[in-house]
């Protein structure tokens, strides 16, 4: 039941729900983004659900009725810079906290796509495969998705040769033949593998 979380903690007397992923961890190229959001208990959204496991098509219309039905929601996003001088794990980690910050009410408890917040004084709950369990951070996972796919689409017409389009950064046959030939543009992860044994090879 994804909201068996939500259901327990408004037992025990929490208020304002917040869940929180992240999308873009595993690209070559591109933001990561992190979607925080608190659900409104009195307008469920039907359909909530990992945003993987969603049609684009299906992401999209979730996207609307969340930023319409939620009590309050945000998106933060951080640079394939930034990405590099701290690491994608710790990236991942500053996309949610930022994005938590940035909503327009303090949760009293934030449920986590399995991703540690310290730096937060309230309760938070890091669930392993979170997205799929936890209608909150579906909804997060949502807003994180589509936001960061749409960024894609608007690099790729700005660096059409690499395919961003098709395959929003992710190392996929094409984007790798694409990189090997044209070698990384100002949004690929320098830092990582792939980026970097191509650059050290121009570089000879």
């Amino acid at each position: 039941m994804l909201d068996q979380f939500e259901k327990e903690l408004t037992d025990k007397g929490y208020h304002f729900i917040c869940g929180v992923d992240e999308a873009g961890r595993g690209p070559l190229a591109g933001p990561v983004v992190a979607g925080a959001v608190i659900l409104d208990p009195k307008h469920p959204i039907d359909g909530l659900n990992d945003s993987k496991k969603l049609s684009s098509s299906m992401r999209e219309r979730l996207f609307q009725e969340i930023k319409k039905w939620a009590i309050a929601s945000a998106v933060a996003i951080v640079s394939p810079e930034t990405i590099d001088q701290i690491n994608v794990l710790e990236a991942s980690r500053l996309a949610m906290m930022q994005a938590i910050r940035q909503l327009t009410i303090a949760p009293d408890v934030v449920l986590s796509d399995f991703m540690e917040l310290p730096e937060l004084d309230v309760l938070v709950m890091s669930l392993v495969k979170g997205d799929s369990r936890s209608m909150s951070i579906a909804a997060g996972s949502i807003l994180a998705k589509v936001t960061r796919d749409r960024l894609m689409e608007a690099w790729a017409v700005r660096y059409p040769e690499y395919g961003f389009a098709k395959h929003k950064g992710y190392p996929t046959k094409e984007h790798l033949a694409m990189l090997q030939r044209y070698g990384p543009c100002p949004i690929h992860r320098m830092s990582f593998k792939p980026v970097l044994l191509v650059t050290n090879q121009r570089s000879i």
